[in-house]
């Protein structure tokens, strides 16, 4: 057998796997518990910008980008610019991998792919930070409520003319702003792509995991996620992400549009 398939498909059988695997299951659901209380997620930078994300989240959004290829990355939540970093550095790689087969010298000023970064306060210290960074050219800023008319519309305008758009929602975390978000962003989504919705783990987190925040069980992205698919057969839940990186933030939350 070629080597290359016989890895292939050793790996799947051993995802598959995984996915009976009660023991891997609980360790990997207890180990995530515990990360969040001692705030794992806050160790890590991207390109020199804190991203606030576990490394297999990280590496998700890496295949992701190569795998379907987008030319626009709409973000919802920016921090300290870490994961819009990631997305417009992993656009540039594309841009480099398709001027190397296509055999021509690459142009990063006549590139249109882009992210889209919204959050309703970008801190001074951040956005300088974020613009003068080297990936600062492929990033958009936009200050404002993602589910505000005004910002909605604002980035409406800006997708026009893109080809294969990839979402990201990573703000507010309660049901209802997600699910607002959903609304207004998942429909950009082109076939073939995906939506991320993160932090849907916090349906499976205890009871005020959170403290002083306004997300809970019952009251979070998990919820939106499964009440948005009652209405909108054209998205489906990618489990293979789940169940291959065992420890994400957004189990049930990458969501493939048909």
């Amino acid at each position: 057998m070629d080597p290359i398939k016989q890895f292939s498909m050793e790996r799947q059988a051993a995802i598959v796997g995984y996915a009976t695997d009660q023991e891997f299951e609980t360790l990997s659901s207890q180990w995530r518990q515990m990360s969040m209380d001692k705030r794992y997620v806050y160790n890590f930078d991207w390109l020199g910008r804190p991203i606030i994300q576990y490394p297999q989240d990280i590496q998700a959004v890496q295949e992701l980008i190569w795998a379907t290829r987008p030319d626009l990355v709409i973000e919802t939540g920016i921090a300290h610019g870490g994961s819009i970093i990631l997305s417009a550095s992993l656009l540039a790689m594309l841009d480099m991998c398709d001027a190397i087969e296509a055999g021509v010298t690459l142009d990063p000023r006549a590139s249109r792919r882009k992210v889209i970064g919204i959050d309703i306060d970008i801190r001074k210290h951040n956005r300088e930070a974020i613009e003068k960074h080297p990936m600062a050219s492929r990033i958009e800023l936009i200050e404002g409520s993602a589910v505000s008319d005004a910002v909605v519309d604002q980035v409406r305008q800006a997708s026009q003319g893109y080809q294969r758009v990839m979402v990201c929602l990573d703000s507010m975390h309660t049901h209802e702003h997600v699910l607002a978000e959903l609304e207004a962003y998942a429909p950009l989504v082109t076939p073939g792509c995906y939506c991320v919705v993160f932090d849907t783990f916090v349906e499976d987190l205890p009871k005020d995991f959170f403290e002083n925040r306004p997300w809970n069980v019952g009251d979070n992205p998990k919820t939106a996620v499964h009440q948005y698919l009652k209405d909108h057969p054209e998205f489906s839940i990618d489990k293979t992400f789940d169940t291959k990186l065992m420890v994400t933030v957004a189990p049930d939350g990458f969501l493939l549009r048909k």
